[in-house]
């Protein structure tokens, strides 16, 4: 009977285990159509939120057609960014759902996590805002760029919860391979790598919502005298006054200055993940340098691609998907550092005065043996 409970303990675990995986995979796919709908000038494929054109769905007849262009006569019905539209907030729906379904079961069990799926609810709603927002406010850039960040950070928490579970059910104890000094050096090179890849993805977030990934076709930064060009206010994250945002509102100067900082910081970024991965092969951590190793060198490559090839949907969708998964690996790589024991280093030297007070120990002791024996040996003629 103990047998048989503890078997759908373990069972009601691994589905709980498998739920988050699927719901971090399902929110890599909602990044993927999100790039992909941006991407194809789709984000307002539906002039209105959470319907489309006042419906639940894509307008299919000609009176639908005819009932949308009349409620909303400056956005004429385009079907397939519609439905690209429409797409992406289905999966996103979606993704809600999967992630109150984890609150629910986390819930029912005191030894799962309970605050984690409580902090993705609530991202996700906040999520839902900006998606909102994105529409209503006509692609505004700092909600462009929030809405991507949110989804990515979405995608690391619910990483981070399918590091937790599986580590709960972890038989082994993790091995210990580096000394305390090398993984505090080490843990804090992840950490800043971590934070160097997360600002150049929202410098790549800001270049794309305000349309700068082309302004520039030419290696290794910008053909044009960027630095004399460079425009600070293209940062503001606030811009005013303007009815839509599509197709951007900068000049040409301030995009150049966008694109020529998201360059600069992928040299930095690739830097700072190189020396990461030279750290991470010195004590021993082969499979996590030899991933993020080969995660930067593709996402490189699209980039380049992206540059020579003045942005080809396939490849700018699968860049945004190499940050993502550049930032995932140095997550877990940051994940498993922190729960890495350290080696304990032992020297040869310290047990050698203890080894020599217990040998002088029995030394007295057998000479006091001895010599009690010496006595009773003496005595005992005198006493017979």
């Amino acid at each position: 009977m103990l047998s048989m409970a503890s078997s759908r303990y373990r069972q009601a675990d691994r589905r709980f285990t498998w739920l988050v995986g699927l719901t971090l995979l399902l929110s890599v796919a909602v990044i993927a159509l999100g790039a992909y709908t941006r991407l194809t000038e789709a984000g307002l494929g539906c002039p209105d939120w959470p319907g489309c054109y006042g419906f639940m769905t894509v307008p299919k007849t000609d009176a639908q057609h005819a009932l949308a262009q009349q409620a909303f006569p400056d956005h004429p019905v385009e079907v397939h960014k519609a439905w690209n539209e429409m797409i992406h907030r289905y999966m996103a729906g979606a993704l809600g759902l999967l992630i109150v379904a984890l609150n629910i079961l986390a819930r029912r069990r005191d030894d799962r996590p309970r605050r984690l799926p409580l902090v993705l609810l609530g991202l996700v709603v906040f999520q839902a805002l900006l998606g909102m927002w994105t529409v209503t406010m006509s692609l505004k850039p700092v909600i462009v760029m929030g809405h991507l960040l949110g989804g990515f950070t979405t995608a690391s928490l619910l990483l981070v919860l399918w590091l937790r579970v599986l580590r709960r059910h972890r038989k082994r104890p993790a091995t210990a391979v580096a000394s305390s000094s090398q993984l505090v050096s080490v843990r804090r090179l992840a950490v800043a790598g971590l934070i160097v890849v997360a600002v150049q993805i929202a410098l790549g977030g800001w270049t794309a919502a305000n349309y700068a990934a082309v302004v520039c076709t030419q290696l290794p930064v910008c053909e044009v005298d960027w630095v004399s060009k460079f425009d600070i206010r293209a940062f503001e994250p606030w811009q005013p006054g303007f009815q839509t945002y599509q197709y951007g509102v900068l000049n040409f100067d301030q995009r150049v200055s966008i694109h020529a900082a998201h360059r600069i910081g992928a040299m930095l970024t690739t830097l700072v993940i190189l020396l990461l991965v030279w750290r991470l092969w010195h004590i021993g951590w082969q499979r996590y340098a030899v991933l993020i190793l080969a995660l930067l060198s593709v996402q490189i490559a699209l980039g380049v691609t992206n540059v020579l090839a003045s942005l080809p949907l396939p490849v700018a969708v699968a860049h945004n998907l190499g940050g993502l998964s550049l930032l995932l690996s140095v997550l877990a790589a940051n994940w498993a550092l922190l729960m890495a024991p350290a080696a304990v280093s032992v020297s040869r030297a310290a047990p050698i005065p203890r080894v020599k007070k217990v040998r002088h120990a029995l030394i007295r002791a057998q000479a006091g043996t001895h010599g009690r024996h010496t006595h009773f040996g003496r005595m005992t003629p005198k006493s017979g």
